[in-house]
């Protein structure tokens, strides 16, 4: 199993602490330290709205203006990674930090469970031939086959290649995840990637939000995935928006020293030594029964944490919706959820039949006057 080390924006754009960081990951054991490629006009709207930290409330879109660093921070986060014999895996969110990723020539790169549906940039990364890790939290089964046949449709390399498991594609993995964080571990479901690994015939790993080193880790393991993610830091006080729930290294230790005992069994005699560990009650939870579904703590945020079409200035009734003026955007809590973005070619130069307030989701109803 890869052992990916999230360690996101927990550098709070120190490369000092980023240092640090991939210092602790590499002892740990990890195989790869994952970041983020923030511009935060690529995520969100300015008018999205607050988000809690310790510090207070503050706008969301400002918090990830502060975490926005040039083309040279990433090179050098590249290049600490093969100084340390980690591969370095970054997350792009739109058409310029991908374009930007990809100039530093990575050997993967990261879609996160909101940009799932954005299917306008899985296009993209798909073309560039670069292995993808792709996150489905806060996704349906119709959602995870769409982002499944927008990849092929833009023709990855190895489509219709098949490796020695059976998969499709050696250079896509899925990963299972549930968009909340923390995750309860008995949300988390964990027979589903059977299910997803037969229907989809890709490879399957698991990101995993939940607070404890071990549970959700070798269980994974123990179920075939491929992959893990889980968010680390050096201090779970700190300022970044995942640290409250990512691990410290005295933690995160843990999950490297659980995953390789458990790596070191055969495949058959796996589950039954993380039951041993576990007790069968607590594995049983999490593996729950394999159905594909919306966990319960991440249902509130479909439709909000994925991306949907945004007006990106005020739009009056009776003018035309110029392309420049959408934006393919995460909705949050504070604005209107928009349409999908398959529907962005169709709305673009569409005549609005009302007032469009900056910034709020476009709905059919703005274009379509009703009868």
């Amino acid at each position: 199993m890869k052992l990916i080390a999230e360690i996101g924006t927990s550098h709070a754009g120190s490369i000092e602490t980023a240092l640090a960081l991939l210092d602790r990951v590499a002892e740990a054991g990890f195989d790869t330290a994952k970041f983020q490629w923030i511009y935060a006009d690529e995520i969100l709207h300015p008018n999205t709205g607050d988000v809690d930290l310790p510090g207070g409330a503050i706008p969301l879109f400002d918090r990830f203006r502060k975490l926005e660093r040039d083309i040279e921070f990433y090179a050098a986060l590249r290049d600490s990674c093969v100084d340390r014999g980690l591969e370095f895996l970054c997350t792009a969110f739109g058409p310029r930090s991908l374009a930007e990723l990809l100039s530093l020539e990575p050997t993967a790169l990261k879609i996160a469970s909101p940009e799932l549906n954005y299917l306008q940039l899985l296009s993209q990364a798909a073309a560039s031939d670069v292995p993808i890790y792709a996150s489905t939290g806060v996704s349906t089964l119709a959602d995870i086959y769409e982002a499944d046949a927008t990849i092929d449709s833009a023709g990855k390399r190895c489509r219709s290649q098949t490796d020695a498991a059976g998969a499709r594609s050696a250079g896509v993995v899925f990963l299972h995840c549930v968009t909340a964080y923390p995750t309860p571990e008995e949300e988390y479901n964990l027979d589903v990637i059977e299910s997803l690994r037969g229907v989809t015939g890709r490879r399957w790993g698991v990101s995993d939000h939940t607070l404890d080193p071990i549970a959700v880790p070798i269980a994974a393991c123990a179920v075939g995935a491929v992959a893990l993610e889980k968010h680390v830091t050096l201090d779970t006080a700190g300022s970044g928006l995942d640290d409250p729930v990512a691990l410290p290294p005295e933690r995160f230790i843990e999950t490297v020293s659980a995953v390789r005992e458990v790596e070191t069994m055969e495949p058959s005699e796996r589950m039954a030594a993380v039951v041993e560990r576990l007790g069968e009650e607590r594995v049983t939870a999490i593996r729950g029964d394999g159905v594909k579904r919306l966990a319960p703590s991440e249902r509130g945020n479909y439709g909000r944490t994925n991306r949907s079409l945004h007006v990106c200035r005020p739009i009056r009734a009776g003018r035309r919706i110029e392309p420049e003026a959408l934006g393919i955007l995460r909705t949050e809590r504070r604005l209107r959820p928009g349409i999908h973005p398959r529907y962005a070619e169709a709305l673009a130069g569409a005549v609005a039949v009302r007032d469009i307030e900056d910034g709020a989701g476009i709905v059919w109803d703005d274009v379509i006057a009703r009868r």
